[in-house]
């Protein structure tokens, strides 16, 4: 058979009453960029069988980004039967997967000022999706999803605990279709299931996350995105008191805070050269060495914390562009723990590019860089959510299983 008439056969197959197999468009939309994946779902299976990135910078117009979505999906746009969208922020409400309706759309609106360089621009492709597909499901895939069950003692904050409830105030977690992914992904890799797994993503944004059995028992984000490691422009961890000097004593107003840590702050701010880790790996002035040193420490001291957390370690798995191209990067966070059981190997660490192990043979603790793919976990989600669309008869169980 040729590929032409495979294509053929895959069509006519695609349009039979009993098939399983529907076509999902994911879209993660970022505040510089949006990515797209064109999936198969069948059954509660999803598979990628293509990929796009578009750079989104200020001056381009809906017309030039449709157009690439429209170049990305050829001639197959009439197949998709579901859009799923990556939603970084929806409030302590949301956790399961669920259609966008008029309620989900509000609760991820206000919840803008919480993810500020995430939500807008969802909620911007929400509605160019709708436009383009008026009558298949826009879902809402939510990054804190993994992240539902944290225990308690790691959910929660030490604050009034009626106000907290009353407000939804926890820790919900980010990054988690990126943690999900690396976990399933290593499993792969490896064909093995290890019990305790410390997983890192990072890049423009970044975070850990601690696993027992493949489930988060903790990770660094907390009820923001801007808790924890540093980041390109955001601050992570920051005194709170600190945060209360700048409002009370230094006439910074509530808006000016908000920019100064999600937009001026992480690798940007201490370096004032930009967020653009292959810049400050290249230059030697001390703004920029500190910038490396303070992002690599942070992430080290994470993983210190997280070792305790788990009383141990089978494996530590890096991902996200910096991870995955930043061989120094990984040393110095990585480098010098032969007495915690985890032993990096420098031939090993200067060869990967992409994705591989990068620890010794006979390192008790594996460490590995992983490829995520957020993608992949979008069209899970999707097809989990339309296998249970056609087993429920059209009634949601989306809602039944909210954290």
């Amino acid at each position: 058979m040729t590929l032409g008439e495979a294509v053929i056969e895959y069509l006519a197959r695609l349009k039979a009453d009993d098939l399983t197999m529907r076509l999902v468009l994911t879209v993660n939309a970022g505040s510089s960029s949006v990515r797209f994946g064109l999936a198969e779902a069948d059954g509660m299976a999803g598979r990628v069988i293509a990929r796009s990135r578009h750079e989104v910078s200020a001056g381009i117009g809906d017309a030039v980004l449709l157009d690439g979505l429209g170049r990305f999906l050829g001639d197959r746009r009439d197949e998709v039967v579901a859009v799923a969208h990556r939603v970084v922020h929806g409030g302590a409400g949301h956790f399961a997967t669920r259609a966008f309706d008029a309620a989900t759309e509000a609760d991820v609106a206000a919840m803008t000022p919480l993810a500020p360089l995430h939500n807008p621009s969802t909620l911007q492709w929400l509605q160019r999706c709708r436009g383009l597909w008026p009558r298949q499901p826009q879902l809402a895939v939510f990054d804190s999803g993994f992240f539902a069950g944290l225990p308690p003692v790691a959910a929660t904050y030490a604050l009034p605990s009626e106000l907290a409830r009353r407000w939804g105030l926890r820790r919900l977690g980010f990054h988690g279709l990126a943690h999900r992914s690396m976990w399933q992904r290593y499993c792969q890799l490896t064909a093995r299931s290890p019990k305790r797994v410390v997983t890192f993503q990072l890049g423009n944004g970044s975070s850990a996350a601690a696993l027992l059995d493949g489930r988060p028992v903790d990770t660094s984000m907390g009820f923001t995105p801007l808790e924890g490691l540093v980041m390109g422009t955001r601050s992570g961890d920051v005194d709170p008191g600190l945060l209360l000097y700048l409002l009370t004593e230094k006439g910074v107003t509530a808006a000016d805070l908000t920019d100064l840590l999600n937009e001026k702050a992480g690798l940007a701010g201490l370096s004032g050269r930009g967020g653009d880790m292959r810049v400050l790996l290249a230059s030697d002035d001390n703004d920029a060495r500190l910038a490396v040193d303070l992002f690599c420490y942070r992430a080290r001291k994470y993983l210190g914390a997280y070792l305790a957390a788990l009383g141990g370690c089978d494996a530590v798995l890096l991902g996200g562009g910096i991870a995955e191209s930043a061989p120094r990067i990984r040393q110095q966070i990585l480098g010098g723990l032969e007495r915690f059981g985890l032993t990096i190997d420098p031939l090993l660490n200067a060869a990967v590019s992409g994705e591989g192990r990068i620890s010794e043979v006979q390192s008790p603790i594996e460490a590995w860089v992983i490829s995520t793919d957020e993608e992949t976990v979008l069209a899970e989600e999707a097809a989990a959510w339309l296998d249970g669309q056609a087993r429920t008869g059209g009634q949601s169980p989306a809602d039944a299983t909210e954290g």
